[in-house]
């Protein structure tokens, strides 16, 4: 299927859109591909509905994009190709679980920033989908850094915030923390605020709660402006709510986009959500 035949309409003021023309369940020629690489770039999340296709074709949907993460919260990912993460309430015999699927969902951030390999991007199909609730939040990080006061901007230059899993695990509440191993596997890593988009050459806010401080500031003072600029990235003006559903397949470029989840009734209700992330550059590549 050709590029040009995609049908690709904003679905707020701020940012996202929809593609439509698209089975996913069948590999992409490479006009289709580079048509879907401009709309990411241009809208900053996609999404595609009606999707249905199997982990197989899942996988390779992403990998033509890069390297797939097996992520180090390894309690998540699938049994059978730990490049995919499933989400969900649902324990194997059907039953609750009795817990949200991942609360570290329900913070804002970008996925793997907590990593000296950075993600370029998340998709997310959703499988099972609850009667209410369990929406995702997308905030714009390059409306953001457009919109920060010109002094804040300023100070917020060159400044590295420092990202740690173990942190916005602990913040999140889970039940299940980190292991020590997971703990060695992931150990705290330095990124710029202010971060040039490699692609784009747009500067977005590159913050979340996986930031925990900043580099070379007093830990109380690095964390309240990490809250300060966090409370501004995340404001409704810069915001896409995605309300699912069934066979919603979301992309999303982490680079210049924070996300959260809502919440839903976890104990009585079903909500399982399949999950890849495409590894970008390391620490220092750009």
């Amino acid at each position: 299927m050709a590029g040009a035949s995609l049908a690709i309409a904003p679905l707020g003021p701020v940012m996202a859109a929809g593609v439509r023309g698209l089975d996913l369940s069948i590999p992409l020629d490479d006009a289709t591909f580079a048509a879907v690489c401009r709309a990411l770039h241009d809208h900053q999340v996609l999404v595609f509905r009606d999707q249905d296709f199997d982990e197989t074709a899942h996988v390779a949907f992403s990998r033509r994009f890069g390297v797939l993460q097996a992520h180090v919260l390894n309690q998540y990912q699938h049994r059978a190709n730990p490049e995919i993460l499933f989400l969900t309430n649902v324990l194997p015999d059907g039953t609750l679980r009795g817990e949200h699927p991942d609360p570290g969902s329900m913070i804002w951030h970008t996925d793997a920033s907590w990593s000296a390999r950075r993600a370029l991007a998340t998709t997310l199909l959703a499988v099972t989908l609850p009667k209410a609730g369990g929406d995702t939040l997308f905030a714009n990080m390059y409306a953001a850094h457009d919109g920060l006061a010109p002094a804040l901007r300023a100070r917020l230059a060159g400044l590295r915030a420092v990202h740690s899993l173990d942190h916005s695990r602990r913040l999140s509440g889970a039940r299940e923390q980190m292991t020590e191993a997971q703990k060695r596997a992931a150990p705290p890593v330095e990124h710029e605020i202010l971060r040039t988009h490699p692609d784009t050459g747009r500067t977005a806010i590159y913050l979340g709660e996986h930031a925990s401080h900043i580099a070379g500031m007093a830990e109380d003072e690095g964390r309240a402006l990490v809250q300060r600029v966090n409370a501004h990235a995340t404001q409704p003006a810069y915001r896409y709510i995605h309300r699912w559903s069934p066979g919603d397949f979301v992309m999303w470029d982490n680079r210049c986009v924070l996300h959260s989840a809502t919440d839903f009734d976890w104990r009585n209700d079903r909500r399982t959500m399949r999950r890849t992330t495409i590894l970008g550059e390391r620490i220092g590549e750009a």
